[in-house]
């Protein structure tokens, strides 16, 4: 559907998503590795419609917080079709998880103890930080001496000597190396070392090698190739299942993979500025709607929805009280005019979900267009 008429009938700032492309990209990953179980990420998009979407390809869902759990439970998802990790949670945010009936991935060997004291449970799951990292920026690298995440591989010993005082058997190991790994090389060398260091747990029965899975938002760029990472893996684990003799459950915890290609952001040409440097688009939006290209420097594609003028280097700026509220600086697009329709593209993952209403302005509405139909998901909410 023509973003220009979704822009007039919804109004803007509008998250648009397309329910096709995430069925077609989850359905990738489960065609890319039949033998898995996947986790979709919730902390990538939280909207209920699209967890509804992302459940009906048979996902599970990966939480971080309680608030994460219990809008998963809204959604439909059952206690045992969720996991849970997160580092440096309350005791009873913890408790929480584990009364829940969800799978916890306990993060430190603090949160170990406190797992076990509790006496609710007779198996623990452990996540690991085995010195591999891997991301589009340094602050989604979740592996290596950097990261604030999981147990060392030093620290291996003092896990199981905790686990035995409480009684307490470790049949799961996982590890997340990072966010829009486009690397398959690391990807399969983290996998290949999580292997290796399960030879630790013999009461192992699941891996769980995270997410990461990467999307590359340069136009004409290379495609994450997930069918050769999944054949790779695959081999990996029927070797490894072959030489303990016994079969592992499998599990992977992708976000970015099935929502960010999905995701489009309709803004508004507000002002047109010209400085000594830049031809400065002005809009109504801002890093309070989409932060990522603040906070990491991310590129996303922009184009002019609305018949534009000649191709032009501009700067897309918003309209938030910051230097650092630019969307993009020398970009090539059609030159638009005040009140055309800007669709700034690949904004479905780390977009709505780390909206704020930063300078008391609105989050913006969520649309979503299914079987060639557009309906509003969430409005815009006024700051409170």
């Amino acid at each position: 559907m023509a973003a220009v008429k979704l822009a007039e009938r919804f109004g803007t700032p509008i998250y648009v998503y397309d329910a096709s492309v995430i069925r077609e990209r989850c359905r990738e990953l489960i065609d890319s590795f039949p033998v898995a179980n996947f986790y979709y990420a919730v902390k990538a998009n939280s909207n209920p419609e699209l967890l509804r979407i992302i459940r009906g390809e048979r996902f599970r869902a990966e939480t971080v917080s309680r608030g994460e759990v219990e809008l998963a439970l809204r959604s439909g998802f059952k206690s045992a079709e969720i996991s849970f990790t997160c580092s440096n949670i309350e005791r009873g945010e913890l408790l929480f998880a584990v009364k829940t009936g969800v799978r916890v991935h306990v993060d430190s060997l603090n949160q170990l103890k406190q797992y076990g004291a509790f006496a609710l449970r007779r198996t623990v799951s452990l996540r690991l930080n085995q010195g591999i990292g891997g991301g589009h920026h340094r602050h989604v690298i979740t592996g290596g001496p950097e990261s604030k995440f999981g147990i060392e591989l030093k620290d291996i010993p003092q896990a199981l000597r905790i686990a035995r005082r409480y009684k307490l058997r470790v049949n799961g190991i996982m590890q997340h190396i990072g966010s829009n790994v486009l690397d398959e090389k690391i990807f399969v060398k983290a996998a290949a070392v999580l292997l290796q260091t399960a030879k630790h747990f013999p009461d192992l029965e699941e891996l769980d090698f995270g997410g990461g899975f990467g999307v590359n938002y340069r136009p004409g760029g290379r495609r994450f190739d997930l069918a050769a990472v999944g054949k790779e893996i695959t081999k990996l684990i029927a070797g490894f299942e072959a030489r303990r003799g016994r079969k592992v459950r499998v599990s992977f915890e992708p976000g970015r993979y099935p929502v960010a290609e999905a995701g489009t952001l309709l803004v508004k040409v507000t002002d047109i500025k010209r400085n000594s440097k830049h031809t400065f688009i002005g809009v109504n939006s801002g890093f309070n709607h989409l932060l990522r290209p603040a906070m990491y420097g991310s590129y996303h594609e922009i184009i002019n929805a609305s018949p534009g003028g000649v191709r032009k280097k501009v700067a897309v700026a918003g309209n938030i009280c910051e230097s650092g509220d630019v969307f993009a600086k020398d970009r090539l697009i059609a030159l638009p005019q005040e009140g055309d329709v800007l669709a700034i593209l690949n904004a479905g993952a780390y977009g709505y979900s780390m909206a704020s209403r930063y300078n008391s302005r609105v989050l913006p509405a969520e649309g979503l267009v299914e079987n060639g139909k557009a309906r509003l998901i969430c409005r815009r909410l006024e700051p409170v």
